[in-house]
């Protein structure tokens, strides 16, 4: 593999999270070929190889160590900037054991044993250049302290962390997507309003009674399901104008607990209010695209939800309306929603 195309992966990643795929997924689960072994023992003059990992000689820079059964961080070479230590038995980052890889671009060390407690305070500080940071699937119940600033993707999901404080995440202005689903967080407090270049939050599956305080102002994207939630704030999306998708399914939200207009914001493209306790459609965008109202509580078909006004110009944009599970039926959908609704190509009752 060329540098040049590990540079263009990295600047597809938000586009792939946003459209479902990943591309650096082959790389989290590379087969290993039985003909590159011996090769891939080769050490450069630089600096050897761990034998339990591979540096491979046609991409000098990557060092894998990755489903080898390890205990523990292995001593890396100054000029390995791609680091893969996920699928381990990994329980601690002693103070130096990444003292010598200050050259670190990527670090992915999930699906490992890691506990915040085995963590030292200053492991990661000296890694200034580090761009993305993989910590899901460990046993931590903190955010490590003092990350990099340069941090742009950071992953510590499935973890078992229950307090976000505004120290943790500090100074992170290139930040760009943070995932902090499946913990146990209850309140972030006003922690994600410094992550001024933050587009993606998923903050799923936690024990989030309320929307956080202070949302980044240029998030593209809100994943929230799986709360506790009933209620929105006055306001809730009004200074989030490059906002896209909204995700809060699987949370309490009942129509009292939802302010007149919420959703009805230009700019939203996507809005998944399912498996909540809804009884009303609530009034969106026209220019809302996918809309998700399942399994909640919904009596009516309320036409008005979706247009104020029908004519040539002014009618829904949506294609996407999902209604089943629901108490209403077919027969109590109005004839002229064909006209609001003229580009739907899926509606589910």
């Amino acid at each position: 593999m060329r540098l040049e195309t590990v540079i263009l992966l990295s600047a597809l990643l938000p586009l792939s999270v946003a459209l479902g795929w990943d591309p650096l997924g082959w790389l989290f689960h590379r087969h290993r070929q039985e003909q590159y072994v011996g090769s891939l023992q080769a050490a450069p003059a630089e600096g050897a190889c761990p034998e339990e990992c591979d540096c491979p000689p046609t991409f000098p820079v990557a060092m894998y160590c990755d489903g080898r059964g390890l205990t523990a961080i292995p001593s890396i070479p100054s000029r390995i900037k791609y680091l893969y230590l996920q699928g381990n038995a990994i329980s601690a980052v002693p103070e130096l054991a990444l003292v010598n890889a200050t050259n670190l671009v990527w670090l992915f060390l999930h699906h490992n044993q890691l506990t915040s407690d085995a963590i030292g305070k200053e492991a990661f500080s000296k890694l200034e250049g580090l761009e993305r940071l993989f910590l899901h699937h460990n046993n931590l119940t903190s955010i490590p302290p003092n990350l990099p600033r340069s941090l742009r993707d950071l992953r510590i999901d499935h973890n078992r962390i229950e307090k976000v404080i505004p120290t943790d995440l500090e100074g992170m202005d290139n930040l760009t997507i943070l995932h902090l689903h499946d913990n146990a967080v209850a309140d972030f407090g006003t922690s994600l309003k410094a992550l001024k270049s933050l587009t993606l939050l998923d903050i799923s599956n936690n024990k989030l009674m309320k929307v956080p305080d202070a949302l980044p102002e240029h998030l593209h994207q809100l994943y929230l399901e799986f709360n506790s939630i009933d209620s929105l704030p006055e306001g809730f999306l009004g200074g989030l104008a490059q906002l896209q998708y909204v995700r809060m399914a699987h949370n309490q939200l009942t129509d009292k607990g939802i302010p007149s207009n919420t959703f009805n914001v230009t700019g939203l493209v996507e809005l998944d209010l399912s498996f909540n306790k809804l009884e009303r459609i609530p009034t969106v965008s026209t220019t809302l695209q996918h809309l998700y109202l399942q399994a909640n509580q919904i009596k009516e078909f309320t036409l008005g939800s979706f247009c104020a006004v029908v004519d040539v110009t002014n009618f829904s944009r949506l294609q996407t309306l999902r209604l089943d599970g629901n108490e209403i039926s077919q027969e109590d959908i109005p004839t002229e929603s064909a006209l609001c609704l003229r580009v739907a190509s899926s509606i589910q009752i």
